[in-house]
C-alpha cells in the first residue's frame, strides 16, 4: 500500500515536469521567449529628479499698525530740578509797604480862642432889667453859645450865672440876636463854639 503511493506521487510530479516542458517548447516554438542570444541585459540607473526651482517667498508685510490718536500736547511748566547740594536763593521779601498815618478828621464844633463878640459884628448889648436896676443888682453872666455853619446862633445857654435869673435871661435874649461870621476849618464853614461873658454894672454905684 504505501509503496503504491509514492509510486503515484513520483508519476503525478513527472506529469507536471512534462506538462511545463510542453509550455515552453511551445511558447519558444513561436518566439515568444528569446534566446539566449537575443536576451540583452538592461541596466537601469536611477536619476534623481531635478529639485524644483527655490522660489523666493516675499517677505511678509505686517498690516501697518492703526496710529493711535494724537491728543494735543499741553504745556506743563516744570520746576528746574536742583541737586540738593546746590544752593536755592530765597525768594526776595517783599518791599514793605509805607503807608502815611490817616489823621483822624476832625468832627463837631469849633471852639472858638476869644470872646465870640469878636467874630461877631452884628451884636447888641442887653437890655438892663428895670426891677434889677431897682432893686441893685449886678453881676456877671458867662453863656456857651455854639453857632451853625451860617454863623446864626443855634444854641445858648448859661455857663456861669450872676446869681440873678433877671440877669442871666436878659443875656440869653441879647446874644440870641446876634450874627457872626462862620468858623472855618480847611476851608470849608464849620459850627463854632464859644463862651461870652455879660457884666451887669450900675452906674453911678
Amino acid at each position: 500500500m504505501t509503496l503504491r503511493l509514492q509510486w503515484d506521487k513520483l508519476a503525478g510530479a513527472l506529469l507536471v515536469v512534462a506538462l511545463h516542458a510542453a509550455a515552453l517548447w511551445g511558447l519558444w516554438s513561436h518566439r515568444l521567449l528569446p534566446t539566449p542570444a537575443d536576451a540583452a541585459t538592461l541596466f537601469v540607473n536611477f536619476i534623481a529628479p531635478p529639485s524644483p526651482p527655490k522660489v523666493e517667498q516675499a517677505p511678509k508685510r505686517e498690516p501697518p499698525k492703526p496710529r493711535p490718536e494724537e491728543t494735543p500736547r499741553q504745556l506743563v511748566a516744570e520746576a528746574p530740578v536742583t541737586s540738593p547740594t546746590e544752593a536755592v536763593a530765597p525768594p526776595p521779601l517783599p518791599a514793605p509797604v509805607v503807608t502815611a498815618p490817616v489823621e483822624p478828621k476832625p468832627t463837631g464844633p469849633v471852639t472858638l480862642g476869644a470872646e465870640l463878640s469878636v467874630a461877631c459884628p452884628e451884636r447888641t448889648a442887653p437890655n438892663y432889667p428895670v426891677l434889677s436896676r431897682r432893686m441893685g443888682e449886678t453881676g456877671i453872666t458867662v453863656l456857651r453859645v455854639e453857632l451853625d455853619e451860617l454863623g446864626h446862633v443855634s444854641t445858648a445857654r448859661v455857663a456861669t450865672g450872676s446869681g440873678f435869673a433877671r440877669l442871666d435871661d436878659a443875656a440869653l435874649s441879647a446874644v440870641k440876636t446876634w450874627r457872626c461870621n462862620p468858623a472855618q476849618r480847611n476851608g470849608q464853614a464849620v459850627r463854632a463854639v464859644a463862651l461870652q461873658p455879660f457884666k451887669f454894672v450900675l452906674q453911678g454905684n
